[in-house]
């Protein structure tokens, strides 16, 4: 329960307090705005990339301290998973406007919690 209330908590860190510039910079809007060059029509995707890689590393980093930081293949395809699926949820609100915070919160949980599960599950354990 321990592993699961720090993912949680890391998870509140990143997305909120460690942000910065990258909530800004996550906006496509943003970027027409400050920088309406062509050249940077598509920096708001690697803005995207870094805070997800950022977040899953976060959220990710409890489950590997406890598995003493041997990474095995179902780790690696977790982070990279869950890399793209936080890319896509941020992308929804604050791009394409889909979402809400509330709506995008809960599916980052959701998200957390299925990695907690699966990774944490006895059969997967022994693997890592």
């Amino acid at each position: 329960m321990f592993v699961l209330l720090t993912m949680i908590f890391l998870h509140i860190v990143d997305d909120f307090y460690l942000q910065g510039w990258l909530a800004k910079g996550k906006q496509k809007e943003w970027w027409q705005i400050n920088a309406p060059q062509p050249m940077y029509q598509y920096d708001y995707l690697c803005a995207l990339g870094v805070h997800a890689f950022s977040w899953t590393f976060m959220i990710m980093f409890p489950i590997i301290v406890v598995f003493k930081f041997r990474l095995n293949l179902i780790f690696l395809i977790f982070f990279i998973i869950n890399c793209a699926i936080h890319f896509i949820i941020d992308h929804l609100k604050a791009n394409a406007k889909m979402i809400n915070l509330m709506q995008d919160q809960a599916m980052h949980l959701l998200q957390l919690i299925i990695t907690y599960s699966v990774l944490l599950r006895p059969g997967v354990i022994s693997y890592l």
